[in-house]
């Protein structure tokens, strides 16, 4: 069991964590900003590094606002949306595409459509009373019922039946092949991916969902009557199952 800080620096770094929980939805709220913008495209369009100044001239910007964008991209570089640097002659920064912002422009890859529903103000307003929601019994809610991380165990194992008498055999052919989220699923075992992990079961748990671990799949395999499956992580935090009969 941890203990309560007992020196300076463990009270610091204690209330360090604390601050980076609390403003955590700043750094959602500023990637919103970002695509809002069209700041990738700007970026892009200026072959992957342009200073600021040549960044506004490719977005909507009061003038007013010109040292809050230099305010608004030192979060986004900080939280590795952009890179920065300085101009060959010091006196201005340069800002340029990372992997991740990479996926902000151009097809077919592109992630905006994605980012702009997940950080709708319908789709986060309900996290705004998450601790309501803990003290409500909710209805049983059918919500994306093409995802099975967003149904029960119950609605999974009928689905899974369903598909299982529409399939030949095994040895014809025969499986499921499901693409959905391995909760630590080997091979996807680093920081980064056990968070956007544990942030999407926690996303889908307002629909009833819930995001699986292997030992959760098996068990729902099992009583649909499968004898095998096979995971192949290889999908950022997603996994392909094939479920045998």
């Amino acid at each position: 069991m941890a203990r309560p800080p007992n020196s300076s620096q463990a009270l610091l770094d204690a209330q360090l964590e604390l601050w980076h929980h609390t403003f955590g939805y700043i750094k959602s709220m500023a990637l919103k900003s970002a695509v809002d913008l069209r700041i990738p495209d700007a970026i892009h369009d200026h072959g992957c590094a342009a200073t600021l100044s040549q960044i506004v001239t490719k977005v909507t910007l009061h003038p007013s606002k010109f040292q809050c964008l230099r305010r608004l991209m030192r979060v986004l570089t900080a939280t590795g949306v952009f890179s920065v640097q300085h101009s060959e002659d010091g006196n201005e920064q340069v800002y340029g595409l990372t992997p991740a912002s990479h996926l902000l422009v151009g097809n077919p890859n592109n992630m905006t459509p994605f980012l702009n529903l997940m950080l709708d103000r319908i789709i986060v307003s309900p996290f705004h009373d998450f601790s309501k929601w803990f003290q409500l019994e909710l209805p049983d809610p059918s919500l994306f019922e093409w995802a099975l991380h967003d149904s029960d165990d119950d609605k999974c194992v009928k689905i899974l039946k369903n598909c299982k008498k529409a399939i030949p055999p095994r040895d014809k052919g025969g499986k499921v092949i499901i693409v959905d989220m391995v909760v630590g699923a080997a091979g996807q075992s680093n920081l980064k991916n056990n968070e956007v992990q544990a942030l999407f079961d926690l996303f889908v748990m307002f629909v009833n969902g819930i995001e699986r671990d292997e030992q959760d799949w098996k068990k729902i395999f099992c009583e649909a009557g499968f004898s095998d499956y096979k995971v192949t992580p290889v999908l950022g935090v997603g996994s392909i199952i094939e479920v045998y009969p």
